[in-house]
């Protein structure tokens, strides 16, 4: 950033906050910054080339006793924050799920900051409050939800889970509320089920709910890497002749490996006959159902009793943003609405106060950015741009099938292409074959990782090491797409020019450096 004429000497800011003219001053020259890095977020390599501990050691150790001034403090965003960045903005953000802030979200960010509003009554934030309510409406409406669905902000899917499972133990009315789960001979062992595709944020929440990691049963799945069904079954009737109380299942669209879907409508048929708690996971591609010729991926969560999606996934709202839908509002009350005196109001009893819905008090204005994108966009121009997304993935997994150096690991439904290189070598055994293409995809991802044009992450189905690009921001296009698959083309012909041996038994984690160096 530019630094403004007439710096002043010895900066000492004056009592109370910077004064109106400086803010102003330094905000629409942080604006215009923000502006131009966002235009060339392409400029920048995606993944930050530094080792750990680099950037510490180019940070004091101890904090300024006096206040410095903001032109120094900005330079050192130029000088030292963004090298130090992956840009998860960048148009060849491939990794992970592709998280992108759009202009309108980023506005509703910095307004949210400056009204610095805490939701956790609705008399200190009515605005707050009901615009939650509002967003939750809409993107309900746009997804095809129930309207019998109400719902409630967090920030992450982890966290939503969390509540939903709270929720669904709750139900059992086993007074766990009042007298914990310790030290009590008349409670059985509780059972959460979801599949082995499943995210790790279900296993994080049966561990802080005091529940244990051996109350979630992981479920097999088929060959598509969806919940099996009849598995599901066998082993709720297993656990039940056991003693095990199940209580909740986990169904899962668009799971984080492959994006496949669970089959919900027979898990709701399982859950009704059993008289289970029904939890969807949507985080990721509960956004897809916005677009009218990919609603049926909902299929079966009307039925549901909770459903989770995050707009800071694929609805391009700055991160954190998470949205749980609950038919049962007044379960998810009960289990942690606590009042103490000083936050009582007149008001309780007719409207809704968000501090009763979970764990914390105090709430951001979350919904203030999601509200902005989905007005700026309208449905029809977010719906455009997933749909952009899946096509460009479409493109990228046909090339895939067309090479015969490539293969496809899994289906495409959504954004996500899952892949691997695959050269043939006469006469080698299965397990020989699977080594060596394991250990050369990883050299592949790492290869195109620290060109800093693109950024892949990967995942292992059936033991096998597997490619992700997945396809979610904003500012991508298919010039990027292309790119991406250039490197990775020069990257498989590189190593194979090398003519890399790879043998059984040899450390896949240690394979780069072992066999190859990268630039």
């Amino acid at each position: 950033m530019k630094k403004l004429e007439n710096k002043p000497e010895g900066f000492a800011p004056p009592l109370g906050d910077m004064p109106a003219t400086d803010f102003r001053r330094y905000g629409h020259e942080i604006v215009d910054w923000i502006s131009d890095y966002l235009e060339r977020s392409a400029d920048r390599p995606v993944l930050a080339p530094v080792s750990p501990g680099d950037f510490r050691l180019q940070i004091p150790a101890a904090p300024p006793s006096k206040g410095e001034a903001m032109d120094e403090i900005l330079a050192d965003i130029d000088r030292l924050i963004v090298p130090a960045l992956t840009h998860w903005n960048h148009p060849a953000f491939f990794a992970y799920f592709s998280i992108s802030a759009s202009a309108p979200g980023i506005f509703g960010e910095l307004l949210c900051a400056a009204f610095n509003v805490n939701q956790m009554l609705w008399r200190t934030s009515p605005a707050a409050t009901e615009l939650e309510e509002v967003a939750l409406a809409w993107l309900g409406q746009m997804m095809g939800l129930p309207a019998e669905f109400a719902g409630i902000i967090y920030d992450t899917a982890s966290v939503s889970t969390m509540h939903a499972l709270a929720a669904a133990r709750e139900q059992l009315n086993l007074q766990i509320r009042e007298d914990g789960m310790s030290g009590r001979a008349n409670l059985p062992l509780l059972r959460v089920y979801a599949s082995e595709q499943a995210h790790s944020s279900i296993e994080k929440a049966v561990i802080t709910l005091g529940l244990g990691q051996r109350a979630l049963r992981k479920i097999p799945t088929s060959a598509d890497y969806s919940m099996n069904v009849a598995a599901l079954i066998q082993a709720v009737e297993e656990d039940r002749r056991e003693g095990v109380l199940p209580f909740c299942v986990v169904a899962t669209v668009g799971t984080t490996s492959t994006t496949s879907i669970d089959p919900v409508p027979a898990i709701a048929d399982v859950c009704v006959q059993h008289n289970l708690w029904l939890h969807v996971d949507a985080a990721y591609a509960g956004s897809a159902a916005i677009v009218p010729e990919m609603r049926s991926v909902l299929d079966g969560c009307d039925r549901a009793d909770s459903l989770v999606t995050n707009p800071h996934k694929w609805l391009f709202t700055p991160l954190d943003i998470s949205l749980l839908y609950c038919r049962r509002m007044d379960v998810l009350r009960r289990a942690f609405s606590l009042v103490p005196e000083y936050l009582r109001t007149d008001e309780a009893d007719t409207v809704r106060n968000q501090m009763d819905y979970g764990v914390q008090l105090g709430r951001r204005f979350r919904a203030l950015k999601l509200w902005m994108v989905v007005r700026y966009f309208g449905h029809e121009g977010l719906a455009e741009r997933i749909r952009e997304h899946c096509r460009l993935a479409r493109l990228f997994a046909g090339w895939v099938e067309e090479s015969p150096n490539w293969e496809l690991l899994a289906p495409v439904p959504f954004s996500l292409v899952c892949f691997r290189a695959c050269p043939t070598v006469e006469k080698e055994s299965e397990e020989t074959r699977r080594v060596r293409l394991n250990k050369l995809n990883e050299q592949i991802m790492q290869g195109v990782n620290q060109t800093g044009e693109a950024f892949l992450s990967h995942t292992s189905l059936d033991g096998v090491f597997t490619l992700r690009l997945a396809i979610g921001n904003i500012r991508t296009t298919e010039a990027h797409t292309q790119r991406t698959w250039h490197v990775l083309n020069e990257q498989f012909k590189r190593l194979s020019e090398l003519g890399l041996k790879m043998t059984p038994d040899a450390n896949l984690t240690h394979s780069i450096s072992a066999h190859v160096e990268l630039p």
